[in-house]
C-alpha cells in the first residue's frame, strides 16, 4: 500500500527571476498563520559537497532547472522537515510556494500534494529584472547570479517551462501582480488579492 502524501493549504507566487517573489514571501510571512518556502533558498542551504548541492550547483551555474525528479524529492524532504520540527502546521499554516512548482510536470506531480488557493503571477520587464538581480548578486554573493548572460538563460527557460503553470490552473485563481512597481506598491498589490481572495469576510467589516 502506498503512502499517504500530506497535503499543503498553498498559495503559489510564479514570475520570472528578479521579480521579488522571494521578497514579498518573506514579508507577508510576518504574518501568523503564513510560511515562506523558496525553492531557490532550499537549494542554495545545501552543502555544496553534498550529492544534491553538488547536483544543484552543477545546473544552476549554467543557468539551467533542476530536474524535476530532484526538486520534487527534495521539496517533499524539506516539508516533511518542517512539520517535524514544528516550524510549519499542516492544519493551520497556508504556504506561500516560491519557485514550485516551476513546470508543467512538477504542478501535475504535486497535485496529490498541494491544495492551490491562489497563483500571484508577478510579471515584469526582463532587463529591469536582470539590472536588479545582478545588483543583488553583488550585494549578496549569489554566484549562479552574478552573470547577466546566465539570468537572461533563466529567463528564458522561465518563458520555456514555468509559464505554462498558468495554463494548468484554473483562471478563476490567478491573480496577475505588476512586479515591476516599487516593493511597496507590490506589496499592496498582493495584500489586496490576498484579502479579496483568502478573506472576504474582513471586507464587510471595513466598509
Amino acid at each position: 500500500m502506498a503512502d499517504v502524501q500530506p497535503v499543503y493549504k498553498s498559495v503559489l507566487v510564479l514570475g520570472p527571476p528578479g521579480s521579488g517573489k522571494g521578497t514579498q514571501g518573506k514579508v507577508l510571512t510576518q504574518m501568523p498563520g503564513f510560511v515562506h518556502l523558496s525553492s531557490g533558498d532550499m537549494f542554495r542551504n545545501l552543502d555544496p559537497q553534498s550529492e544534491l548541492g553538488s547536483v544543484f550547483l552543477e545546473y544552476s551555474t549554467k543557468g539551467e532547472l533542476v530536474p524535476d525528479d530532484l526538486t520534487i524529492r527534495l521539496w517533499r524532504h524539506h516539508m516533511a522537515q518542517m512539520a517535524n520540527s514544528g516550524q510549519f502546521s499542516i492544519e493551520k499554516d497556508v504556504l506561500f510556494l516560491d519557485g514550485i512548482p516551476r513546470s508543467r510536470e512538477q504542478a501535475e506531480r504535486l497535485a496529490d500534494n498541494i491544495d492551490v488557493l491562489l497563483l500571484l503571477h508577478l510579471k515584469a520587464d526582463q532587463e529591469a529584472m536582470v539590472e536588479r538581480i545582478h545588483g543583488r548578486a553583488l550585494q549578496e554573493n549569489r554566484l549562479d547570479d552574478a552573470n547577466p548572460d546566465i539570468v537572461r538563460r533563466r529567463f528564458q527557460e522561465y518563458t520555456a517551462e514555468t509559464a505554462p503553470v498558468l495554463d494548468y490552473y484554473p483562471a478563476s485563481k490567478i491573480r496577475t501582480i505588476d512586479a515591476g512597481a516599487a516593493p511597496l506598491e507590490v506589496l499592496r498589490q498582493i495584500i489586496e488579492v490576498l484579502q479579496v481572495m483568502l478573506f472576504p469576510e474582513t471586507l464587510q467589516h471595513s466598509v
